[in-house]
């Protein structure tokens, strides 16, 4: 398995020490969150980097890999009380929590998927975890494809667990460095997505985060992700028109998904 990848004029390299996979050369982290802020990052544009095609468009599945991922939470007792997402959306996530949590709140950094979240959760930040009260504090945070955009992780982890009550679930999503797609698609693995994603975790480096940062009874959540079929044969070069493109197909090993509770 190679070292680093290429992508001239950025690297992703791996760590010798930690293991850690992380992007070298960064953008300035201000920048990078300056468009995050920008409506245009969840609607495409030929800005800065990819960001969503059309995450509005990417509705349906993502609701139905939501669901499907709550109710994973749900049989590993990690639901019930109030929830925080960080990196909320447009709240499909929050939407469909609406059964396992008394309250639900969100954050994220684009004005405009705040105003749509408002519609769906008790309550929305406009920011990153540093927007949510310290005081208000809750059972179980959510950060799903978040921590791979974080250039300082430790301090994001220890952002997160003051706002948690002890005891209280973080659950992580984050592409998969260790998945076999990763091994077989090499440097066409659609998870380098530069330079926006700064750091790649496996198994082993996610767990560590956890451990290193208050957080015990580290384990895995299953989270196969649904995509519309017409996004997976545009990636292969076909494209298709008819009804049968708006069908959802189930990938597995496309995120990593942990949780851990506060000490």
């Amino acid at each position: 398995m190679p070292k680093c990848y290429d992508f001239s004029p950025y690297r992703v390299e791996q760590c010798a020490d930690c293991q850690l996979w992380y992007l070298s050369i960064r953008l300035n982290e201000e920048a990078m969150l300056s468009y995050y802020s920008d409506d245009a990052y969840f609607e495409g544009s030929d800005g800065l980097n990819e960001g969503y095609s059309d995450y509005a468009l990417q509705e349906r599945p993502l609701r139905a890999t939501f669901k499907r991922f709550l109710k994973q939470m749900h049989q590993r007792g990690m639901t019930g009380g109030s929830l925080l997402e960080v990196g909320c959306g447009f709240g499909y996530l929050l939407s469909e929590a609406r059964p396992y949590f008394d309250r639900r709140v969100g954050t994220d950094f684009s004005s405009g998927a705040v105003n749509r979240t408002k519609a769906v959760a008790d309550d929305v930040y406009l920011g990153g975890v540093d927007a949510v009260p310290d005081a208000e504090k809750f059972d179980c945070i959510v950060a799903v494809e978040v921590i791979e955009h974080v250039y300082d992780p430790n301090r994001f982890m220890a952002q997160l667990a003051a706002r948690l009550k002890p005891g209280g679930w973080l659950v992580m999503a984050t592409p998969d460095m260790g998945s076999w797609w990763r091994r077989v698609l090499g440097s066409h693995w659609p998870s380098f997505k530069l330079p926006e994603h700064v750091t790649y975790y496996d198994q082993y480096t996610l767990a560590e985060l956890f451990n290193r940062n208050g957080f015990d009874s580290v384990r895995s959540v299953p989270s196969p992700h649904a995509f519309p079929l017409t996004v997976v044969l545009e990636k292969m070069g076909i494209h298709l028109s008819s009804k049968v493109g708006e069908a959802n197909i189930w990938i597995p090993s496309v995120v990593l998904s942990m949780a851990a509770r506060l000490k």
